[in-house]
């Protein structure tokens, strides 16, 4: 159970902890209106992420028979899919970084608290590689692949607590962390933190 729980926290920090376009608009959404407002954006992209999460559990587990004789180059497979993921944030970073650029943020105009979930829910639901990272982690992991129904709701929920408590931060942090996280640097610092999580998740995979 501890291992799922560990397991269902990296994962959900892995995805989290980048700040790109949404971190960006949360942030700056947070400084400008409320931290209410702040605080449902901030659950609406751990929901996403929670979601996700959900999806990729439930479609695992109704896999897991199937693909078991093939389970050893799946898991070689899922492994460099992550390591894949984690080399594409962390260059795109550096990039950005070098070319002295950051994340723009999308929109300017001030929401209700209501608003804000559904859009942030929006946002990050239409990100496809969301999705890859939790199902290349849910059938390329010995942890979540023997897991019964508990431990299997234990990491989706460990997921969204990652994600939520990240994300929570970020909108608690306003105007202040905004300018930390959100910065050439700031960007650059949460990516290759991201990247050597999920690469540390895919090694955990072989």
């Amino acid at each position: 159970m501890i291992a799922v729980l560990v397991a269902g926290l990296l994962a959900g920090y892995g995805i989290a902890i980048p700040v790109g376009a949404v971190g960006t608009y949360l942030v700056g959404l947070t400084a400008r209106t409320s931290l209410r407002t702040g605080a449902c954006a901030a659950l609406g992209v751990a929901t996403a992420d929670g979601l996700y999460a959900v999806v990729a559990v439930v479609g695992g587990s109704s896999l897991t028979h199937v693909l078991t004789p093939v389970m050893p180059p799946l898991r070689w497979a899922s492994a460099l899919v992550l390591i894949a993921l984690a080399a594409r944030g962390g260059t795109a970073a550096i990039v950005r970084y070098r070319g002295r650029r950051t994340v723009d943020r999308i929109g300017t105009d001030p929401v209700s608290p209501a608003r804000s979930y559904l859009m942030l829910l929006g946002m990050t639901m239409m990100n496809p590689a969301t999705v890859i990272y939790f199902a290349a982690l849910v059938l390329g992991s010995r942890t979540t692949a023997d897991a019964d129904h508990l431990e299997r709701a234990v990491f989706v929920l460990a997921a969204f607590v990652a994600s939520a408590s990240w994300q929570l931060l970020l909108a608690g942090g306003g105007a202040l962390l905004g300018r930390a996280v959100t910065s050439r640097r700031g960007q650059l610092v949460t990516a290759l933190v991201s990247s050597v999580l999920i690469t540390a998740l895919a090694v955990q995979l072989l």
